[in-house]
């Protein structure tokens, strides 16, 4: 199933294009990346860029063409201007998710293995953070993954200091839940939504 274009009062997300390369590169690599500091490793980073555009802008059509879920990217774009400010999308979240109690179903509390849930995931840039876009994006893909594709639920995952990216989990009606173990340490908040 091809996921089309989402429209919310004030913004359209849509695939990415070409296009949006300048955009998008200022916004993931300069804007929200603190390690960009030199001009070579600022090449290296547009290259690279480049090379996930080109990849990104192919996902749509060709995860349809093979009936798969539509993972990806997807660009934020403003409505009344056309001004790319972010990106959001799906992933597939791969974590030993049953070390934390909400998702316990081995009586035993043998090891947790990993599963899979269907994740959520945005980031905007700098300069419109702090005005709802984050929540609103997510309300649109929550909206389409609950009533066109019927998940049972969706996760996404932060940092424990990301406030910012928790408050966002709250807005959007998530329940917030903290691993109780170091490890694996890009697994330390999980915001879990199930379908009513």
């Amino acid at each position: 199933m091809k996921m089309p274009p989402l429209e919310t009062d004030r913004l359209r997300i849509r695939p990415f294009q070409m296009d949006d390369f300048e955009a998008i590169h200022r916004i993931l690599d300069i804007e929200l990346e603190d390690a960009v500091h030199d001009n070579e490793r600022l090449a290296q980073a547009r290259t690279a860029r480049r090379r996930w555009l080109q990849w990104i802008s192919l996902n749509p059509d060709e995860l349809a063409a093979l009936y798969q879920p539509p993972y990806g990217d997807r660009a934020v774009v403003l409505k009344e201007s056309g001004e790319v400010i972010g990106v959001c999308g799906y992933a597939p979240v791969m974590m030993p998710l049953e070390q934390i109690p909400y998702f316990h179903t081995d009586k035993s509390r043998s090891p947790a293995r990993n599963v899979n849930e269907f994740g959520l995931y945005w980031a905007i840039s700098t300069a419109h953070q702090g005005q709802g876009y984050a929540t609103e994006a997510g309300k649109a893909l929550i909206d389409y993954a609950f009533g066109s594709l019927n998940l049972k639920r969706i996760v996404a995952n932060t940092d424990y200091d990301n406030f910012a990216s928790q408050g966002v989990m709250r807005k959007l009606g998530m329940t917030i839940l903290r691993n109780p173990e170091p490890e694996p340490p890009w697994m330390q908040i999980i915001g879990v939504l199930e379908h009513e």
